[in-house]
């Protein structure tokens, strides 16, 4: 079992960054591959980055390459989302997820333990 805390979320103005942080419990996190994944009203919930349990490998959507940043610290069992030059667009829920294995995926079917999300709000 794996619980999942996300933190760090507010409202920002565009151009800004912030950083999310996802606290997880349990003695598999190194092993598991974690994700950011996000949800605007009305809107699917669409994948953000993910990570891998070495934090060796990582991938990203494209509407956000070059701006976020996902990493991992398996001491403190944390794992981040630094997110820079922010758009009104980025306005989401966001939610940290966690999947055994070493296959990053962008599909949330795939991934078995959810935290309870962050609200990030971007305004013009």
């Amino acid at each position: 079992q794996v619980q999942l805390v996300e933190s760090g979320g507010g409202l920002v103005q565009a151009g800004d960054s912030l950083r999310l942080s996802c606290a997880a419990s349990g003695r598999t996190f190194s092993s598991s591959a974690m994700g950011w994944f996000r949800q605007a009203p009305g809107k699917e919930r669409e994948f953000v980055a993910a990570i891998s349990g070495s934090a060796g490998r990582t991938y990203y959507a494209d509407s956000v390459k070059g701006r976020f940043t996902i990493s991992r610290d398996n001491a403190k069992n944390t794992v981040y989302l630094q997110m820079n030059s922010l758009k009104p667009e980025d306005t989401a829920v966001y939610y940290c997820a966690a999947r055994g294995g070493l296959v990053l995926t962008t599909s949330p079917d795939r991934y078995d333990y959810w935290g309870q999300g962050t609200q990030v709000t971007v305004s013009t």
